[in-house]
């Protein structure tokens, strides 16, 4: 079924058009989860304790969310201090270090299901192919969150001495595209 899933979803794609070999795929990969368990992805894919992190913002060691900010169930903040209250929902240069970071969405906290925090490329991978525990997303639609995504691409340019993911959406989008043609190999699986 999923390599059914995978060819639907290269229909059309450059890399469709090209065989992707499994050790292609599996760098293709080591590069996906450079970005995914960097500090801009790990500080937000946080658990069920819904604490985010303070990593890679230049305030020395990574630490948890100062002010012991906690999620609430519906991941946008606590209750009653939503995430919007410090963070800004909305395009800005971000170029004051410290300063509350603005991207153009509203904040919240990934489903718990798509924590990566502490968790191993691994499990990161077959979490990531698998839809019911990646928010649903087929190889096209991982592509196409990472080309759309405020957040995603925000990532790559945080701006205010946040250190950036590596990489580009570009460059992380193309290789989605190239681990799906490879048909979404895992180191272990």
């Amino acid at each position: 079924m999923r390599a059914v899933m995978v060819a639907l979803a290269l229909v059309g794609s450059p890399v469709a058009a090209q065989e992707v070999a499994r050790e292609d795929g599996l760098d293709a990969w080591t590069r996906i989860y450079a970005v995914a368990s960097h500090p801009r992805c790990t500080n937000c894919h946080v658990g069920e304790s819904g604490r985010p992190g303070w990593a890679g913002l230049g305030y020395g060691a990574e630490r948890l969310h100062a002010m012991n900010i906690q999620a609430g169930e519906s991941r946008i903040g606590a209750e009653t201090i939503p995430c919007r209250v410090c963070h800004i929902g909305a395009s800005g240069p971000n170029s004051v270090p410290h300063a509350a970071p603005q991207v153009d969405d509203a904040w919240r906290l990934p489903p718990v299901e798509l924590a990566w925090r502490g968790k191993t490329s691994v499990e990161v991978c077959e979490q990531m192919r698998d839809p019911e525990r990646n928010d649903g997303f087929d190889v096209a639609g991982l592509v196409e969150h990472v080309r759309e995504s405020a957040f995603v691409n925000w990532g790559f340019v945080p701006g205010g001495g946040r250190e950036p993911a590596p990489g580009s959406a570009a460059a992380l989008a193309s290789d989605i595209e190239a681990w799906g043609a490879a048909g979404l190999p895992c180191e272990d699986g």
